[in-house]
């Protein structure tokens, strides 16, 4: 990769990601230069998916970018340097491709009516960024996948508690029907108190499920060379930390998108270094894969390319 490529990836993960960007200087030089450029692809998708002029346009530019993908070339620069590195690091393109696959989903009414339908989609979006990261890290054992895939649904369901009136704008409401009934993301936008109580609620409960797709991915760190365990670790608590924000300010949604601060990313990164040296869980892998985690998306029958390849279990 060209060194201007190298500092334009750099500068969209300082700007859209920062959470990540802080935890990447605790990977290996090599890792962090591939991860940050899976970053600037992924970003990429998502930008042309809020950006486009219309649902259309975005749908061509899409479909273009899948057909290269496929075709193993592209005049797109940016896509060109994601077949370059699906290719060092051996990362099934399919994977990429449910990723556009699901951000493409975006493009429609976005109405999710239960938490398997969202599980799914989480998947999509961010479970195969995990699977990704494995490739990416040298993971070798296939088992590592599950975990990074509940590690990846995890962070999305704290993005989607995050967003709700970022969301509610563009018109997509994620928050399940099962949860908040048909609400309209209009709703979401000036609540009545009534509204206001149920996504409160909701928010709760999804936060309690990504503790459990939290806790999944930390206990895979072990299936991960050795180098970039403690900076993965660092990502998921620094995200994790979100939502635990939300809970601290009683999952007020409408005042504005919630971050970690640098003060409190440094008394993270402290105690997870230290829990990180402490603690054998992270060099052992001390419990099997709870399945169930991912019950709902063999219910809504996704097709997950590891599943199929690789036992994911």
């Amino acid at each position: 990769m060209s060194d201007s490529h190298s500092r334009a990836a750099d500068a969209v993960l300082s700007a859209k990601g920062r959470s990540f960007h802080w935890a990447r200087r605790f990977l290996g030089e090599r890792q962090a230069e591939r991860a940050t450029r899976l970053y600037m692809l992924c970003r990429y998708v998502d930008d042309i998916a809020d950006e486009a002029d219309s649902g259309s346009d975005a749908r061509r530019a899409l479909a273009q970018m899948k057909q290269d993908i496929r075709a193993g070339q592209s005049s797109d620069p940016i896509v060109a340097d994601g077949i370059r590195l699906f290719a060092e690091c051996g990362i099934e393109p399919g994977i990429f491709i449910e990723l556009i696959d699901g951000v493409e989903s975006d493009l429609g009414t976005v109405r999710i009516s239960d938490t398997d339908a969202l599980i799914h989609y989480c998947y999509q979006v961010a479970g195969t960024v995990g699977l990704m990261m494995c490739r990416i890290l040298d993971a070798k054992e296939a088992a590592a996948d599950a975990h990074a895939i509940d590690l990846g649904i995890a962070m999305q369901l704290t993005n989607i508690c995050r967003d709700v009136v970022a969301d509610a704008a563009l018109d997509r409401r994620y928050l399940p029907a099962a949860l908040v009934g048909e609400l309209a993301p209009a709703s979401l936008l000036q609540p009545d108190t009534g509204t206001d109580a149920v996504v409160r609620s909701a928010l709760s409960n999804l936060l309690q499920l990504a503790d459990r797709y939290y806790q999944s991915g930390e206990s895979g760190l072990a299936y991960l060379p050795v180098a970039s365990r403690a900076g993965i670790l660092l990502a998921a608590r620094v995200y994790h930390a979100i939502g635990s924000t939300l809970r601290r300010n009683d999952f007020c949604f409408q005042s504005g998108r919630t971050v970690v601060g640098t003060g409190r990313k440094s008394v993270i990164t402290l105690q997870t270094l230290a829990e990180f040296v402490l603690h054998r869980r992270y060099r052992q892998v001390l419990a099997a894969h709870d399945a169930v985690l991912h019950e709902p998306l063999r219910r809504t029958s996704l097709r997950m390319t590891t599943l199929n390849a690789r036992h994911v279990d």
